[in-house]
């Protein structure tokens, strides 16, 4: 069953931040994962939600996501994300 972890991101450090987004790609392809959405216009539809910088990755399953999320690759690459932005993260299973 596919899975999706949706991101909110809010750069606090747009320099930094770019750097992330070069090393991050490999490390997401590395996992079997491809980007759905990354960074496009996001509007709200309903609520009060109001997100910053969208994005929508889609792995093979939740486990293979989990791994990558945990990676030793992405690891720096994360930390690298933590001091340039603040986020907010889930996976999600498909149908």
């Amino acid at each position: 069953m596919s899975a999706y972890v949706f991101v909110n991101i809010e750069v606090t450090d747009p320099v930094q931040y770019e750097e992330y987004k070069k090393l991050a790609l490999a490390t997401v392809i590395a996992h079997g994962g491809r980007y759905i959405a990354r960074g496009g216009r996001a509007e709200s539809l309903e609520g009060s939600w109001r997100p910053h910088r969208v994005v929508l990755l889609e792995f093979p399953s939740a486990q293979q996501a989990k791994t990558w999320w945990d990676s030793e690759a992405y690891r720096p690459v994360k930390a690298m994300r933590h001091a340039s932005a603040r986020t907010e993260m889930m996976l999600v299973e498909g149908v």
